[in-house]
């Protein structure tokens, strides 16, 4: 779909400085109306599966509701001198407009997370580090280390399943205590960073062996242009933050 075909380089520059632009207001009508827009974008241009999306998107959830309880409980004494009160019962204190900061806050989040999630469920890690080192010039060295060690995280987690499985086979009980978990990850330490230096010299060995020297590159294999579609995106995000800004500004 559309949003997968974006260049790395410029959906992450576009989606940074809309975070930026966002973080200078704290108006919670702002923010639901871009998140909104922001959903319709989503999942009318991308192949992204609402039952992922909805399950990476619950702890955000959680942590903005956390946000606002937080905020609306133990809000700044300072500013509740000419704030007008809703609700007053004890020391709980619950005025209008802590009540808008907290909204703010809590949809702050959830807009921050969807705007990540658009990122990472559109790019692939591959695409995005050829970008970063065609567009925005990162070195060689630092760009294939991050993709090697991307590489490897998949292949560490599945050493580590099969020493779980080996020790079961051999009488180990699964560990019921935390203390027990512990002295087990312990065990597997060793025998897993042993295996990654190994397979970290393998890819050194093939790397050198092929001609790589980390040296400024000017032709490649592959390349990641730069497309009207790429600008589009940054205008659509624009767009969709103008009408936002509009929407509230007469709502108030």
């Amino acid at each position: 779909m559309w949003l997968h075909t974006i260049n790395p380089s410029i959906k992450l520059l576009a989606i940074l400085t809309t975070i930026i632009v966002l973080a200078l207001f704290l108006d919670p009508v702002l923010y639901l109306v871009f998140w909104i827009g922001l959903i319709i974008i989503t999942f009318s241009l991308s192949t992204i599966s609402k039952k992922t999306w909805a399950l990476l998107t619950a702890p955000f959830l959680f942590m903005a509701i956390g946000y606002v309880w937080t905020a609306m409980l133990f809000p700044y004494e300072a500013l509740l001198e000419n704030e007008q009160v809703l609700f007053e019962w004890g020391w709980l204190i619950l005025t209008e407009e802590s009540l808008m900061r907290s909204a703010g806050l809590g949809m702050r989040v959830i807009v921050f997370s969807a705007l990540s999630l658009l990122f990472v469920l559109t790019t692939k890690p591959a695409v995005f580090m050829l970008s970063l080192m065609q567009q925005l010039k990162m070195p060689a060295r630092l760009a294939y280390g991050i993709m090697a060690g991307y590489q490897f995280l998949p292949l560490i987690s599945e050493e580590f399943q099969i020493m779980q499985r080996a020790q079961q086979i051999r009488g180990v009980g699964r560990p019921q205590t935390v203390k027990e978990r512990v002295s087990q990850w312990k065990s597997f330490v060793i025998p897993l960073l042993a295996s990654a230096i190994r397979k970290a010299e393998r890819t050194a060995v093939a790397m050198e062996s092929r001609g790589f020297t980390g040296e400024p590159r000017t032709h490649w294999y592959r390349e990641i242009p730069l497309r009207k579609r790429d600008a589009v995106f940054a205008a659509l995000l624009a767009g969709l933050f103008i009408v936002s800004f509009t929407v509230s500004s007469i709502m108030k």
